[in-house]
């Protein structure tokens, strides 16, 4: 694990996305794309691959991806979710947890470079990360 007060995040990370808070061992980003709800979970590590990680911040880490994916589930009504770590682009480790719905921008295609691009403003942003307070009091804290 990295120290969270020394963690940072890769800098298209940082540019393509909204920082909302943080999980027990991850960083909880909002792509800038309103056209499918978008979360990226980035682990606090310089590992950059998930077999890395000690066994302890892998479950950590599943936990979370299961925490935000009910979320997602319930919150936007999604008709499937697209969790992946792929990180051709970007090499920190990190997990997309994406929401799709059937009549989505790019459905049945893959999200990844898609074209299709809507930002959020910044009162959809500050609703999203209210739901995450609100919901998950005790996982999540905002920054």
């Amino acid at each position: 694990m990295t120290d969270s007060a020394t963690f940072k995040l890769d800098p298209k990370l940082e540019k393509d996305c909204y920082v909302l808070g943080r999980f027990q061992t991850s960083r909880l980003l909002l792509l800038n794309n309103s056209l499918v709800p978008w979360f990226i979970l980035v682990p606090e590590t310089s590992a950059t691959e998930l077999y890395e990680l000690p066994v302890q911040q892998q479950q950590l880490l599943l936990d979370e991806i299961n925490m935000l994916s009910n979320h997602l589930k319930h919150n936007f009504t999604v008709d499937k979710l697209n969790v992946a770590a792929i990180g051709n682009i970007v090499s920190q480790l990190h997990i997309h947890v994406v929401g799709r719905h059937f009549d989505d921008f790019c459905w049945p295609d893959v999200v990844w470079g898609a074209e299709g691009w809507l930002s959020y403003d910044q009162k959809q942003v500050d609703t999203i990360k209210s739901q995450f307070i609100e919901q998950l009091p005790d996982s999540f804290t905002s920054i």
